[in-house]
């Protein structure tokens, strides 16, 4: 069981974990390493990770894009400590770090690409109960009343006035007697150019 590995943070597999396995490494773009990283960014022969006095040790291999530690090109060797971000040029970012023997992690098998898992199907949900009060939706219909009660406002002024009209039509047709010269039919008739004897 290996004691440290590497997580993808970014690159064309991220969240795949590399376990380190063996007293020297390789890690490039060709199959053939134990860490093989499909990514153009990646040399086909990148770096090297050698295990001495129980700590990992990581040189580049002259890759075209470099190998960085913690931001930091590397020139020389450097030993690697839990937490350093190695990154392979500007793309891939890989976190050194110790084994925390998650059995969910998605592992990588040494000179394999890594694989990642196809997402779990998700359980069924059941269908909630409706809430308890659901306030009313509101519906165009629900404005009819409304309106409905401004039309008979308006049909009742129209039917005053017609009412009003008549009344005054009929004043002035049948012959203005006495009668007829009354309150209140006497103002209607001079406020329509009638007179009353």
């Amino acid at each position: 069981m290996s004691q440290f590995q590497f997580v993808m943070r970014s690159g064309p597999t991220p969240g795949v974990t590399y376990p380190l396995q063996g007293d020297l490494l390789t890690i490039g773009r060709d199959a053939a390493n134990e860490i093989a990283i499909n990514d153009a960014e990646v040399s086909r022969k990148h770096a090297r990770l050698m295990f001495q006095g129980g700590k990992y040790v990581i040189e580049d291999l002259g890759s075209t894009n470099g190998t960085f530690i913690n931001g930091q090109r590397l020139a020389a060797q450097a030993v690697l400590k839990p937490g350093d971000v190695v990154s392979l040029g500007e793309q891939i970012v890989l976190m050194y770090d110790a084994i925390n023997n998650d059995p969910g992690a998605t592992m990588a098998s040494p000179r394999k690409y890594a694989r990642v898992e196809p997402p779990r199907a998700a359980q069924p949900v059941a269908p909630s109960a409706p809430p308890a009060y659901a306030p009313p939706a509101h519906h165009p219909a629900a404005a009819a009343p409304a309106k409905k009660g401004v039309s008979a406002i308006v049909i009742l002024l129209v039917a005053v006035f017609v009412v009003i009209c008549l009344c005054a039509a009929i004043l002035l047709v049948v012959d203005m007697t006495k009668s007829w010269c009354v309150f209140p039919f006497s103002i209607i008739a001079q406020m329509l150019g009638g007179t009353c004897p």
